[in-house]
């Protein structure tokens, strides 16, 4: 493990080491000691949030996507394409701004392009407009009679089945025998044989292509990320940790939402029994991202179990089980789970304020749930977050957003356990909103 004794320890000591280790920044060369103080100011702002405690003030976190490319003039296609262009928006978002933690980004559609992605189209490839955001590709990418396959072994479905339906780089690697197969070394020449079809050499070229251009974009933004914490004190937040609800993993780009929304009536036990399958996995992804220095926060986005999504049966017996798993999991490898709720999850504070899970161990990041009917279930147990609305920070104006701020920090942060955030990522706002949403939280007391 990366901590010495780290078997011997409780849920809470191995957080405490990751906590100090967040805290210590040991990757960071600050400009100044004033910068130093500052970012490790604004951890522990947060650390104390998620602890239930009260900071010396709220953490103000917008969480910022495309914005920062926008306010700077660029399009989507620029900001997916180029990595320089979109580090000199980054830095000019944190400079102007002057936010707590950093912000900014856009995934990278050069490596989309050479992995010849088929599940999502973006400008240049499916989107005509330069300036529209990408867009996933609804379809059931797995077929319902592949269900036992999924289970039995997930690896070997994705590499198979799943991943060439997603992109064509992987078709060549469909055919290679299993790994498990290479047990016996008198065996060896004949299980390496499949390395040597040309169609396997083909795909691995691609995808060699393809992760050079991906270190060459994280290098060239994550040096602007960098900068905002060595010379202005802005903390890393988030960190590299993501992960998904099992449900969702199966629900967005495996069956997707018809498919399984006919699974609910024709599959349930194969539903459950492959999203507990996959908790492990999820987990074991959590931990491998996080397992650097940076933030111990491991973000969940949630899309399919919103008010709407399902009944409140099926979510009690379909979607949480496997989530709760998932975040028990982390937990007790000291990580933070940091589920986003995104749409409304009114009907289901009552199941997430779950006795089976610690106290002070989790962050719940709220979209259009009710911030008061949260603060009322969830406070005393979990952090909550949220919820400025995107549609006011895009077009209502600053002294609307400072009043819905005022009003939302006086109704669930006077007894902390709470960071201030926007309801959703991000990519449309008016610079006056983001700054009266950073500058009204940033002053605000009780």
């Amino acid at each position: 493990m990366i901590f010495d004794g780290w078997d011997g320890l409780g849920w809470e000591e191995r957080r405490q080491r990751r906590f100090a280790r967040w805290l210590d920044a040991a990757a960071v060369e600050f400009a100044t000691d004033d910068a130093a103080r500052l970012y490790r100011e604004r951890v522990q702002m947060v650390i104390d949030a998620i602890c239930l405690r009260k900071p010396v003030r709220v953490p103000v976190v917008p969480s910022v996507g495309l914005y920062a490319g926008r306010y700077a003039g660029l399009t989507v296609r620029e900001m997916m394409y180029d990595a320089r262009k979109m580090a000199t928006a980054i830095t000019r978002y944190h400079e102007d701004f002057r936010p707590e933690y950093t912000g900014g980004w856009a995934e990278n559609g050069r490596v989309w392009e050479l992995l010849g992605v088929k599940y999502v189209e973006w400008p240049g490839q499916g989107i005509e407009e330069d300036d529209r955001p990408w867009q996933y590709v609804e379809r059931e990418y797995m077929l319902p009679e592949e269900y036992d396959e999924l289970i039995a072994d997930p690896s070997a479905y994705f590499r198979r089945k799943l991943l060439p339906r997603h992109a064509s780089v992987f078709a060549g690697l469909a055919g290679l025998d299993p790994f498990s197969d290479f047990g016996e070394a008198a065996a060896l020449e004949v299980n390496i044989l499949g390395f040597a079809d040309p169609q396997v050499l083909e795909s691995v070229k691609r995808l060699v292509e393809a992760a050079e251009a991906s270190l060459e974009r994280m290098e060239v933004v994550g040096a602007a990320y960098s900068d905002a914490a060595a010379r202005l004190g802005i903390a890393d937040f988030g960190g590299p940790g993501f992960a998904k609800a099992p449900y969702d993993v199966l629900a967005d780009t495996l069956r997707g939402t018809r498919g399984i929304v006919a699974d609910l009536f024709r599959r349930r036990n194969k539903i459950l029994e492959a999203a507990e399958r996959l908790v492990p996995l999820q987990l074991d992804l959590a931990k491998r991202q996080t397992a650097q220095d940076g933030s111990p926060l491991v973000s969940i986005p949630l899309h399919k179990g919103a008010d709407g999504f399902m009944s409140d049966e099926d979510f009690r017996t379909l979607y949480w089980p496997t989530l709760k798993a998932l975040m028990k999991g982390m937990i007790e490898e000291g990580l933070v789970p940091f589920p986003f709720a995104e749409g409304g999850y009114n009907s289901r504070l009552k199941a997430i304020a779950d006795d089976e899970l610690p106290q002070g161990s989790i962050v719940w990041l709220f979209d259009q749930t009710d911030m008061k009917a949260a603060k009322d279930a969830l406070g005393g147990y979990a952090c909550i977050a949220g919820n400025v609305p995107s549609d006011l920070l895009a077009v209502g104006s600053g002294q609307q957003v400072e009043e819905y701020v005022t009003r939302l920090l006086g109704e669930c942060a006077g007894d902390g356990g709470f960071i201030l955030s926007s309801g959703a990522v991000i990519d449309d706002a008016k610079p006056e909103t983001l700054k009266a949403l950073i500058e009204t939280g940033r002053g605000w007391c009780r």
